[in-house]
């Protein structure tokens, strides 16, 4: 028995809808992100003109106060980086715009904070949020980094200490690993921007693996006093071994045999 023979208008036909069905979810695998994307910016946006356009201007251009001053500086440029930082930390929004920003609960769900992120991010060319990998990261050559670029303002010990002009550095001991690595690659305030030609993705990690070391190092050989840093500790030191060293000076005296004979 002869098998039938399928029409090939047919078999064109059903080729054609194969391709069109092919092409079709490719092209839906393409837009999806891009459209998830955009959904995101847009509701970033709506976040923005709620809580921010204030102080930061229509498209993060910045805003001047009536007599001239900077209510709130561009954040064209801040990207990803710059933004997850700031609203990460709670240090933005500000309730008032003169107010240092320092560290406080966000203000934000994670899920808002993304939202922001990708909005910010869209208004310019800035650093894209790094991502850190710890895992086998070197403690030592972190440590190395530290001392070099960042010991200066932030203490040997992360503590933090006094900047010019009334500015302050932060402690680290709080900071995340996602927040650390924001803040080299965005230099938040006073701090140096340090891009992939300063520090690259291998120190980055190592840098804050070492940072985070510092929450809970180890102490051979003495006491942490708090871990205010080898100076601050040194001079709690001298002191209190002047203060021993007077203690035992004055028991000496009092014990010595010259003195009993001169006694009445």
């Amino acid at each position: 028995m002869r098998a039938r023979r399928v029409p090939r208008p047919v078999l064109v036909v059903a080729a054609c809808l194969g391709l069109t069905v092919g092409v079709t979810v490719a092209l839906a695998a393409v837009q999806r992100p891009a459209d998830a994307q955009s959904d995101l910016e847009a509701e970033g946006r709506e976040l923005y003109e709620t809580g921010c356009i204030s102080c930061h201007g229509t498209e993060g251009a910045g805003v001047k106060g009536p007599e001239g001053d900077v209510r709130g500086p561009s954040i064209v440029d801040a990207g990803e980086a710059g933004a997850y930082y700031q609203l990460s930390t709670g240090r933005m929004p500000l309730a008032n715009s003169s107010d240092d920003p320092v560290r406080k609960p966000p203000a934000y769900s994670p899920t808002e904070i993304r939202a922001l992120v990708a909005y910010v991010a869209s208004l310019g060319n800035g650093p894209p949020l790094p991502s850190v990998d710890l895992d086998g990261a070197d403690v030592a050559a972190g440590g190395e980094l530290f001392r070099a670029n960042c010991q200066a303002c932030h203490s040997a010990a992360g503590s933090g200490g006094a900047l010019s002009y009334g500015r302050a550095a932060p402690a680290l001991h709080s900071a995340t690993p996602e927040q650390i690595a924001a803040a080299v690659r965005s230099g938040p305030g006073q701090m140096p921007v340090f891009g992939d030609a300063e520090i690259d993705q291998r120190q980055l990690d190592e840098l804050t693996a070492y940072v985070r070391y510092l929450r809970e190092p180890e102490d051979p050989g003495g006491f942490p006093i708090g871990r205010i840093g080898p100076i601050p500790e040194g001079f709690v030191a001298w002191s209190v071994g002047i203060v021993a060293l007077l203690a035992l000076v004055f028991w000496i005296g009092t014990r010595s045999p010259i003195r009993r004979k001169e006694e009445p």
